[in-house]
């Protein structure tokens, strides 16, 4: 997994962590653990009855068994959605805390 982790480094990068969080940044630098550091981050709030609110983070780190998923960011595509307008159900949790 960490070789593949070598194709997001200093691209804009969303993380979605076991408890449905959405984590956006550039992405810095990795471990064999999937322990993530994300510069500029910040968390984007989903809710049915508002527009998306977000939250800065600045310099942020994710330990690697938070982790569910890695994607890259479009960032033309990004730029280009309205947050404020849209509404979306927040993630539930993938997995139970221990």
């Amino acid at each position: 997994m960490t070789s593949a982790l070598d194709a997001y480094m200093n691209r804009i990068t969303t993380v979605i962590t076991g408890d449905g969080r959405v984590i956006i940044g550039l992405l810095k630098g990795f471990d064999q653990l999937i322990n993530l550091v994300l510069e500029d981050a910040h968390e984007r709030i989903y809710s049915e009855t508002a527009g998306v609110e977000t939250v800065p983070l600045g310099l942020y780190i994710i330990r690697g068994e938070n982790v569910a998923v890695v994607g890259e960011i479009d960032e033309e595509i990004d730029k280009r959605v309205d947050l404020e307008n849209v509404k979306a159900a927040p993630l539930a949790p993938i997995w139970i805390p221990q």
